[in-house]
Protein backbone atom coordinates (compact mmCIF):
# COMPACT_ATOMS: atom_id res chain seq x y z
CA UNK A 1 0.00 0.00 0.00
CA UNK A 2 1.04 3.27 -0.99
CA UNK A 3 1.71 5.62 2.69
CA UNK A 4 -0.73 8.08 3.55
CA UNK A 5 -2.90 7.45 0.14
CA UNK A 6 -6.59 7.46 0.81
CA UNK A 7 -7.77 4.89 -1.78
CA UNK A 8 -5.10 2.00 -3.36
CA UNK A 9 -6.27 -0.22 -5.34
CA UNK A 10 -4.06 -3.04 -6.89
CA UNK A 11 -5.48 -5.72 -9.07
CA UNK A 12 -9.24 -4.73 -9.77
CA UNK A 13 -11.10 -6.86 -12.38
CA UNK A 14 -15.13 -6.40 -13.19
CA UNK A 15 -16.92 -9.20 -14.91
CA UNK A 16 -20.34 -9.65 -16.50
CA UNK A 17 -20.87 -13.55 -16.98
CA UNK A 18 -17.46 -14.60 -18.69
CA UNK A 19 -16.55 -11.50 -20.29
CA UNK A 20 -14.09 -9.22 -18.43
CA UNK A 21 -14.65 -5.84 -18.68
CA UNK A 22 -11.87 -4.29 -16.37
CA UNK A 23 -8.62 -6.01 -15.81
CA UNK A 24 -6.08 -5.68 -13.29
CA UNK A 25 -6.31 -1.91 -12.23
CA UNK A 26 -3.91 -0.48 -9.71
CA UNK A 27 -3.97 2.87 -8.79
CA UNK A 28 -3.58 5.08 -5.68
CA UNK A 29 -5.29 8.21 -4.83
CA UNK A 30 -3.81 10.95 -2.59
CA UNK A 31 -4.73 13.54 -0.19
CA UNK A 32 -5.61 16.51 -1.94
CA UNK A 33 -4.83 14.98 -5.16
CA UNK A 34 -6.59 15.89 -8.56
CA UNK A 35 -6.41 12.46 -10.01
CA UNK A 36 -7.95 12.41 -13.90
CA UNK A 37 -9.23 9.11 -15.33
CA UNK A 38 -9.61 9.33 -19.14
CA UNK A 39 -10.27 6.83 -22.26
CA UNK A 40 -13.14 6.53 -24.45
CA UNK A 41 -16.69 5.19 -23.82
CA UNK A 42 -16.69 1.29 -22.37
CA UNK A 43 -13.29 1.76 -21.78
CA UNK A 44 -13.83 0.95 -17.77
CA UNK A 45 -13.66 4.25 -16.69
CA UNK A 46 -16.67 4.24 -14.58
CA UNK A 47 -17.64 0.50 -14.22
CA UNK A 48 -13.73 0.64 -12.07
CA UNK A 49 -14.57 4.03 -9.63
CA UNK A 50 -18.37 2.42 -9.18
CA UNK A 51 -17.05 -0.91 -7.99
CA UNK A 52 -15.03 0.61 -5.34
CA UNK A 53 -19.11 1.97 -4.18
CA UNK A 54 -20.78 -1.19 -4.43
CA UNK A 55 -22.75 0.32 -7.50
CA UNK A 56 -22.33 -1.89 -10.31
CA UNK A 57 -25.46 -3.74 -11.95
CA UNK A 58 -26.55 -6.54 -11.29
CA UNK A 59 -24.37 -9.70 -12.63
CA UNK A 60 -21.31 -7.73 -12.34
CA UNK A 61 -18.55 -10.04 -10.04
CA UNK A 62 -15.75 -7.73 -8.80
CA UNK A 63 -12.42 -9.50 -7.52
CA UNK A 64 -9.10 -7.41 -6.34
CA UNK A 65 -5.55 -7.86 -4.42
CA UNK A 66 -7.08 -5.01 -2.07
CA UNK A 67 -9.11 -1.94 -3.17
CA UNK A 68 -8.67 0.16 0.21
CA UNK A 69 -9.91 3.16 1.49
CA UNK A 70 -7.96 4.65 4.45
CA UNK A 71 -7.11 0.58 5.30
CA UNK A 72 -10.10 -0.50 5.02
CA UNK A 73 -10.89 -3.23 2.48
CA UNK A 74 -14.22 -1.81 0.52
CA UNK A 75 -14.61 -5.13 -1.30
CA UNK A 76 -14.99 -7.15 2.26
CA UNK A 77 -17.32 -4.72 3.79
CA UNK A 78 -21.05 -5.72 5.19
CA UNK A 79 -23.30 -3.57 3.40
CA UNK A 80 -23.27 -1.41 6.22
CA UNK A 81 -20.26 -0.58 6.91
CA UNK A 82 -20.15 0.36 3.56
CA UNK A 83 -23.28 2.68 3.53
CA UNK A 84 -21.35 4.04 6.06
CA UNK A 85 -18.65 5.19 3.68
CA UNK A 86 -20.72 5.65 0.68
CA UNK A 87 -21.64 9.16 0.73
CA UNK A 88 -20.18 9.89 3.72
CA UNK A 89 -16.54 9.88 2.78
CA UNK A 90 -16.62 8.79 -0.57
CA UNK A 91 -19.29 10.74 -2.52
CA UNK A 92 -20.24 10.80 -6.54
CA UNK A 93 -21.74 13.22 -9.24
CA UNK A 94 -23.22 11.23 -12.04
CA UNK A 95 -23.37 11.91 -15.82
CA UNK A 96 -27.21 13.01 -15.66
CA UNK A 97 -28.59 14.81 -12.91
CA UNK A 98 -31.93 14.46 -14.23
CA UNK A 99 -31.68 10.80 -13.78
CA UNK A 100 -29.84 11.44 -10.88
CA UNK A 101 -32.50 13.06 -8.75
CA UNK A 102 -35.71 11.65 -8.16
CA UNK A 103 -38.01 13.49 -9.85
CA UNK A 104 -41.17 13.53 -7.62
CA UNK A 105 -39.25 14.76 -4.13
CA UNK A 106 -38.51 18.17 -3.51
CA UNK A 107 -35.22 19.37 -3.86
CA UNK A 108 -35.14 20.13 0.11
CA UNK A 109 -36.25 16.59 0.64
CA UNK A 110 -33.75 14.79 -1.43
CA UNK A 111 -31.15 16.96 0.27
CA UNK A 112 -32.17 17.10 3.95
CA UNK A 113 -32.21 13.26 3.41
CA UNK A 114 -28.47 12.75 2.63
CA UNK A 115 -28.18 14.98 6.12
CA UNK A 116 -29.94 13.32 8.49
CA UNK A 117 -28.69 9.88 7.25
CA UNK A 118 -25.25 11.20 7.95
CA UNK A 119 -25.47 13.07 10.95
CA UNK A 120 -28.32 11.32 12.57
CA UNK A 121 -28.33 14.18 15.27
CA UNK A 122 -29.02 16.59 13.49
CA UNK A 123 -32.82 18.53 13.63
CA UNK A 124 -35.20 18.35 10.57
CA UNK A 125 -34.87 22.43 11.07
CA UNK A 126 -30.59 22.12 11.04
CA UNK A 127 -30.76 19.90 7.97
CA UNK A 128 -33.10 22.73 6.11
CA UNK A 129 -30.77 25.43 7.39
CA UNK A 130 -27.31 23.45 5.94
CA UNK A 131 -29.58 22.44 2.69
CA UNK A 132 -29.78 25.93 2.26
CA UNK A 133 -25.87 26.71 2.62
CA UNK A 134 -25.10 24.14 0.21
CA UNK A 135 -27.51 25.54 -2.32
CA UNK A 136 -26.02 29.12 -1.95
CA UNK A 137 -22.27 27.47 -1.99
CA UNK A 138 -22.94 25.71 -5.03
CA UNK A 139 -24.20 29.10 -6.61
CA UNK A 140 -27.62 28.60 -6.20
CA UNK A 141 -29.69 31.95 -5.12
CA UNK A 142 -33.17 31.89 -3.43
CA UNK A 143 -32.56 28.60 -1.31
CA UNK A 144 -35.54 28.54 0.62
CA UNK A 145 -37.62 28.93 -2.62
CA UNK A 146 -35.60 26.31 -4.55
CA UNK A 147 -35.93 23.48 -1.68
CA UNK A 148 -39.47 23.39 -1.88
CA UNK A 149 -39.24 22.96 -5.70
CA UNK A 150 -38.66 19.93 -7.87
CA UNK A 151 -36.13 18.58 -10.35
CA UNK A 152 -37.96 19.31 -13.53
CA UNK A 153 -38.40 23.75 -12.40
CA UNK A 154 -34.28 23.94 -12.76
CA UNK A 155 -32.35 24.02 -16.11
CA UNK A 156 -29.99 21.21 -16.81
CA UNK A 157 -26.79 23.16 -15.03
CA UNK A 158 -28.63 23.90 -12.02
CA UNK A 159 -29.91 20.27 -11.56
CA UNK A 160 -26.20 18.97 -11.68
CA UNK A 161 -25.45 21.99 -9.10
CA UNK A 162 -27.83 20.55 -6.81
CA UNK A 163 -26.19 16.70 -7.50
CA UNK A 164 -22.94 18.43 -6.20
CA UNK A 165 -24.87 19.78 -3.43
CA UNK A 166 -25.81 16.23 -2.30
CA UNK A 167 -22.16 15.26 -2.81
CA UNK A 168 -21.42 17.84 -0.32
CA UNK A 169 -23.60 17.31 2.00
CA UNK A 170 -22.04 14.64 3.54
CA UNK A 171 -18.96 16.05 3.99
CA UNK A 172 -16.82 13.24 2.31
CA UNK A 173 -13.24 13.24 1.79
CA UNK A 174 -12.99 12.18 -1.62
CA UNK A 175 -15.29 13.16 -4.82
CA UNK A 176 -15.43 11.11 -7.39
CA UNK A 177 -16.62 13.61 -10.73
CA UNK A 178 -17.90 10.66 -13.34
CA UNK A 179 -17.95 13.11 -16.30
CA UNK A 180 -20.51 15.44 -14.88
CA UNK A 181 -20.07 18.21 -17.67
CA UNK A 182 -21.44 15.69 -20.46
CA UNK A 183 -25.42 16.64 -20.47
CA UNK A 184 -24.20 20.81 -20.40
CA UNK A 185 -23.80 23.39 -22.98
CA UNK A 186 -20.15 24.81 -23.19
CA UNK A 187 -20.94 27.41 -20.95
CA UNK A 188 -22.47 25.38 -18.04
CA UNK A 189 -19.29 22.95 -18.24
CA UNK A 190 -16.93 25.53 -17.57
CA UNK A 191 -19.20 26.87 -14.59
CA UNK A 192 -19.54 23.38 -13.20
CA UNK A 193 -16.10 22.60 -13.57
CA UNK A 194 -15.11 25.75 -11.97
CA UNK A 195 -17.52 25.39 -9.37
CA UNK A 196 -15.91 21.53 -8.41
CA UNK A 197 -12.21 23.52 -8.31
CA UNK A 198 -13.39 25.97 -6.18
CA UNK A 199 -15.11 23.64 -3.64
CA UNK A 200 -11.41 21.25 -3.84
CA UNK A 201 -9.63 23.98 -2.57
CA UNK A 202 -12.40 25.41 0.10
CA UNK A 203 -12.91 22.11 1.52
CA UNK A 204 -9.64 20.21 0.91
CA UNK A 205 -11.24 16.99 -1.41
CA UNK A 206 -9.61 15.11 -3.19
CA UNK A 207 -11.40 14.54 -6.69
CA UNK A 208 -11.86 11.78 -9.11
CA UNK A 209 -12.24 13.23 -12.98
CA UNK A 210 -13.84 10.50 -14.50
CA UNK A 211 -13.87 11.80 -18.42
CA UNK A 212 -13.08 11.22 -21.90
CA UNK A 213 -11.99 14.97 -22.41
CA UNK A 214 -8.20 15.19 -22.01
CA UNK A 215 -8.33 19.39 -22.59
CA UNK A 216 -10.55 19.08 -19.57
CA UNK A 217 -7.59 16.99 -17.75
CA UNK A 218 -4.70 19.35 -18.95
CA UNK A 219 -6.68 22.08 -16.75
CA UNK A 220 -7.52 20.53 -13.31
CA UNK A 221 -5.73 17.44 -12.76
CA UNK A 222 -2.74 16.26 -11.36
CA UNK A 223 -2.27 13.37 -12.14
CA UNK A 224 -4.07 11.14 -14.96
CA UNK A 225 -4.88 7.06 -15.47
CA UNK A 226 -5.37 6.18 -19.20
CA UNK A 227 -7.82 3.53 -19.61
CA UNK A 228 -8.24 1.51 -22.76
CA UNK A 229 -10.03 -1.69 -23.04
CA UNK A 230 -10.52 -2.21 -19.23
CA UNK A 231 -7.07 -1.22 -18.29
CA UNK A 232 -4.92 1.47 -17.30
CA UNK A 233 -2.27 1.36 -19.90
CA UNK A 234 -0.41 4.97 -18.59
CA UNK A 235 -0.74 6.36 -14.60
CA UNK A 236 1.79 9.80 -15.00
CA UNK A 237 1.77 13.41 -13.96
CA UNK A 238 -0.31 15.55 -16.39
CA UNK A 239 2.90 17.20 -17.51
CA UNK A 240 4.58 14.46 -18.46
CA UNK A 241 1.54 12.66 -20.13
CA UNK A 242 1.35 15.95 -22.38
CA UNK A 243 5.28 16.58 -23.31
CA UNK A 244 6.12 12.62 -23.46
CA UNK A 245 3.35 10.40 -23.48
CA UNK A 246 4.19 6.68 -23.54
CA UNK A 247 1.48 4.38 -24.81
CA UNK A 248 0.19 4.27 -28.60
CA UNK A 249 -3.17 4.77 -27.24
CA UNK A 250 -2.34 7.80 -25.32
CA UNK A 251 -0.33 8.86 -27.93
CA UNK A 252 -3.52 9.12 -30.38
CA UNK A 253 -5.79 10.39 -28.11
CA UNK A 254 -3.39 13.73 -27.95
CA UNK A 255 -3.05 13.27 -31.74
CA UNK A 256 -6.77 13.27 -32.00
CA UNK A 257 -7.23 16.23 -29.42
CA UNK A 258 -4.66 18.41 -31.47
CA UNK A 259 -6.28 17.70 -34.87
CA UNK A 260 -10.36 18.57 -33.20
CA UNK A 261 -8.43 21.69 -31.76
CA UNK A 262 -6.89 22.92 -35.43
Amino acid sequence: MSIGALIDVAGLSVSFATRKVVADVTFQLQPGEALGVVGESGSGKSLTMLSLLGLLPEGAHVQASHARFEGRDLLGLEAAELNAIRGREIAIIFQDPLTALNPVLTIGRQITEVIRRHFPAVTKTEANQKAQKLLVQVGISDPALRLKQYPHQFSGGMRQRVTIAMALAGQPRVLIADEPTTALDVTVQAEIVGLIQRLRREAGLSVIWVTHDLALLARIAERVLVMYEGRIVEDAPVEQLFTAPKHPYTQALLASQRAVEG
